[in-house]
């Protein structure tokens, strides 16, 4: 009996904290259309600014530290006593929040620590017959240290491990995860290239006897401004492991239902794009879009604006505060906020 009910309220929330993770507007980490693996929570920026160009960018070069969270190549000396704070809200009483340090080592390299905590609200706990024992609060950990060096003037390599600790009542698992990455960044031209293998690893301890799969990925991304033309323009290929993504249609309620798996569809469900304002040090604003959270969100009630998102951020001295917004669908509204400080200002 214990071990069905184990089977059976793993697999309840797994896919409630999947679904609050997939929610999570600009970041399309995993919708229950694609089948995807658990510990998709590992796909949600800690990045108020990548957040707002459309939840995965690895190509981004820029001074901020929250920014290379999808690239541990984008990490560098530059960022030297950078701390980082990041929290996101969104509905149904699920809070995301994570603080990061980094530190250069030598001229060419630069490590970094972070902790994340991903927290589902409470959720009302149920034997499979229906009867209601209680109420239990699901959470994730990832403990995760960073490593970058500057393997050649215009190239940089990076690695990252991290510890993953899931706890949903009375059970637990543990995992340990990686991601590689490697950046081509040309000044002269304002123009960069990354490539991410992302979330190779596995579980050591399991909630039951079923094995829960990490969301490996290989991705690509570009980044580039175009002259004295005061705007980056970014797209970000994932998903890459297959080709194949495709969603189901609902429609306006009609009609049926239909899959749609075209080449069209198939090709923009892995793109992510983004632009945003570099006119200024001091301030920026940023768009993205996301077909796949647009068409992930097809079976839900969704607004005009799923798909997209906002970000812009302030500098001032030695501190900087950054925000996102998207609405992925009517009933979900998601906001991040990020603020840095650079302690090398402040000693």
């Amino acid at each position: 009996m214990r071990r069905h009910f184990a089977r059976h309220i793993t697999g309840l929330l797994r896919r409630v904290a999947l679904a609050a993770a997939a929610l999570c507007a600009a970041a399309p980490v995993v919708c229950a259309q694609d089948g995807s693996s658990a510990y998709s929570f590992l796909n949600v920026t800690p990045s108020s600014k990548i957040y707002g160009l459309g939840g995965v960018n690895i190509s981004l070069v820029d001074d901020d530290l929250m920014s290379t969270s999808g690239n541990p190549a984008l990490l560098g000396p530059e960022m030297h006593n950078q701390i980082g704070l990041n929290y996101m809200h969104y509905v149904g009483g699920s809070n995301f929040a994570g603080l990061r340090y980094a530190r250069a080592a030598g001229e060419r390299g630069a490590w970094s620590a972070e902790v994340r905590y991903f927290g589902y609200g409470r959720i009302t706990e149920a034997l499979p017959d229906g009867t209601v024992t209680g109420s239990f609060s699901p959470t994730d950990v990832a403990f995760g240290a960073t490593y970058s060096h500057d393997v050649a003037d215009r190239w940089r390599a990076g690695i990252t491990l991290r510890a993953l600790c899931s706890s949903y009542a009375d059970y637990s698992a543990f995992a340990l995860g990686t991601d590689l990455g490697v950046n081509y960044y040309d000044t002269d031209r304002d123009l960069s290239l990354s490539l991410v293998v992302a979330n190779l690893g596995g579980q050591v301890k399991r909630f039951n006897e079923s094995y829960d799969r990490l969301p490996v990925d290989v991705r690509l991304g570009w980044s580039q401004s175009f002259g004295e033309f005061p705007v980056r323009f970014s797209v970000t290929a994932w998903n890459l492991t297959r080709w194949k993504l495709p969603y189901l249609d609902a429609g306006d309620g009609t009609t049926d239902p239909e899959i749609k798996d075209s080449f069209g569809s198939n090709l923009f469900r892995h793109l992510v794009f983004g632009a945003d304002l570099i006119s200024s040090p001091n301030y920026y604003i940023g768009i993205g879009y996301n077909y796949k959270t647009r068409t992930d969100m097809s079976t839900y009630s969704r607004s005009f604006l799923s798909g997209f998102s906002l970000c812009g951020g302030l500098n001032v001295r030695s501190f900087a505060i950054g925000v996102a917004l998207a609405q992925p669908h009517t009933g979900a509204t998601t906001f991040m906020l990020n603020i840095t400080c650079s302690l090398n200002d402040l000693l």
